[in-house]
């Protein structure tokens, strides 16, 4: 029988954890400095967000549960973001390191996330994720997210399950219209053989009809 009992974090190791610190997410001083030379803007420099729109945003450390070491990992502080995708309406979490702008956190927020209250903390969540795609190819992770206080971490939780249920309801409209696209499809072929029996029988009637007035 396989040893499962370190596959997730015991309480223990949460209070433990990093991510249930005390250590501060400062938010980014509001500091302006002219530049000594100006640079030319490239604007051909794409970031993926530009057929979405940010509906979240805020400053947030997160970190990952390293199933090897049995331990958390600090993945980055940055921006948190809550993406709406402009035509197909899904939204996404993604969140990127400061100063290198590398993504650590990448993924659809799907109606079977939960988010739990990390032990020791009431500003940091702890949630599973089937698919990330921080690093291209989807990974299975268990993040940990912390906020400057509590505010902002139910802020947080607050679009986390509003996103949850809008991508839900995208997906069983979706549901709805495949069904409705089927029975129509099928009373389409219906209509169609129904048709052509009724032009088969007329003709058949017709040609009888024929014979017998020869």
């Amino acid at each position: 029988m396989t040893d499962t009992t370190h596959d997730k974090p015991t309480a223990v190791e949460e209070v433990k954890a990093e991510a249930a610190g005390e250590d501060e997410v400062e938010a980014s001083p509001d500091v302006h400095f002219e530049p000594v030379m100006k640079l030319e803007q490239l604007d051909d420099i794409k970031t993926f967000e530009e057929d979405e729109d940010a509906i979240f945003k805020m400053r947030a450390k997160l970190f990952r549960f390293d199933k090897d070491l049995v331990e958390w990992k600090e993945r980055g502080t940055g921006d948190v973001k809550f993406l709406k995708h402009k035509e197909t309406g899904k939204i996404r979490l993604l969140m990127r390191r400061d100063k290198t702008h590398k993504i650590c956190a990448n993924h659809i927020v799907s109606s079977e996330m939960t988010l739990t209250v990390n032990v020791g903390s009431d500003r940091s969540w702890v949630y599973s994720v089937a698919a990330d795609f921080s690093e291209g190819a989807p990974t299975s992770e268990l993040f940990a997210i912390r906020f400057a206080n509590s505010e902002n971490a139910n802020k947080f939780k607050d679009t986390f399950e509003d996103a949850k249920k809008s991508n839900a309801g995208d997906a069983e409209k979706k549901s709805d219209t495949k069904a409705s696209e089927t029975v129509e499809k099928k009373e389409t072929v219906d209509n169609e053989v129904s048709e052509k029996e009724t032009a088969t029988a007329e003709k058949e009637t017709a040609e009888k009809e024929t014979v017998a007035a020869e």
